[in-house]
């Protein structure tokens, strides 16, 4: 986890109101946002504030701002999490690093549900740079870069050449569940970099299908919390116009 700025960044009326408005759980030590798809959490190079950046919004004389927990994709939407104190900060990331938080994410895979409908996916991924960017891919085990990473998942509604899965990963590796995906041969839709389809069933797809709907994780207060973030409209209408309706 890179360490926030260290100095204050100026930011617009408009700016603030926007990082208030994704506030869905506040209390004494933590600060949840529904991130928006577009919106880097750190490090963009668009010449935009990122997250981490906006989260100067609330900062108070004499205390800490908010530092962000983890990171989302830039085009993942979804819940994140960040901690309003020090001691918030360090008990969360052990948390984190004991795998204490659990998430849960909802992505539209194509061309249809993976086989099996439900299991779990177990491949060691590697980080490779190309230019700027960098990409992670799978390698063997005993690969010197090898990081071990697993995601179970399982299918909630299917048609013809589409699906919606529930996604849960067990390590954190960045592009976990895009290359884990891709690797059964159900990349999400909207993922240009691992494959996936940018228009399905006649429909484009708008961005990276891929939302972080749930958070669960210890508070430091004691006791366990979970926080969700709504399907967002863009995901909910493509899963629409796919027959994607999930059954309770």
């Amino acid at each position: 986890m890179k360490k926030p700025a260290a100095q204050p960044v100026s930011l617009t009326a408009d700016e603030i109101a926007f990082v208030r408005s994704l506030v869905i759980f506040e209390d004494a030590e933590l600060l949840a946002l529904a991130k928006p798809a577009g919106l880097s959490s750190q490090g963009g190079r668009i010449a935009v504030h990122t997250l981490d950046e906006l989260l100067w919004a609330f900062a108070r004389p004499g205390k800490a701002r908010p530092r962000l927990i983890h990171r989302l994709d830039r085009d993942t939407s979804g819940v994140i999490l960040a901690a309003k104190t020090k001691p918030a900060a360090g008990f969360l990331g052990k948390a984190m690093m004991a795998r204490r938080i659990h998430k849960t994410y909802r992505a539209i895979v194509t061309p249809g549900a993976p086989e099996p409908r439900g299991g779990t996916i177990e491949a060691a991924l590697r980080r490779e740079e190309i230019g700027r960017e960098a990409y992670m891919r799978l390698c063997a085990p005993d690969h010197p870069d090898a990081e071990a990473a697993k995601t179970r998942y399982r299918t909630l509604a299917a048609g013809p050449g589409a699906a919606m899965v529930e996604l849960s990963p067990e390590t954190g590796r960045m592009h976990q569940l895009r290359v884990h995906l891709a690797s059964i041969g159900r990349p999400i839709a909207g993922d240009a970099r691992y494959g996936g389809a940018l228009v399905v069933g006649g429909q484009p797809v708008p961005r990276l299908m891929l939302h972080a709907g749930a958070l669960s994780f210890p508070h430091p207060a004691g006791g366990t919390k979970r926080i969700e973030a709504a399907v967002p409209a863009d995901m909910t209408d493509l899963a629409a116009a796919l027959g994607l309706a999930e059954r309770g």
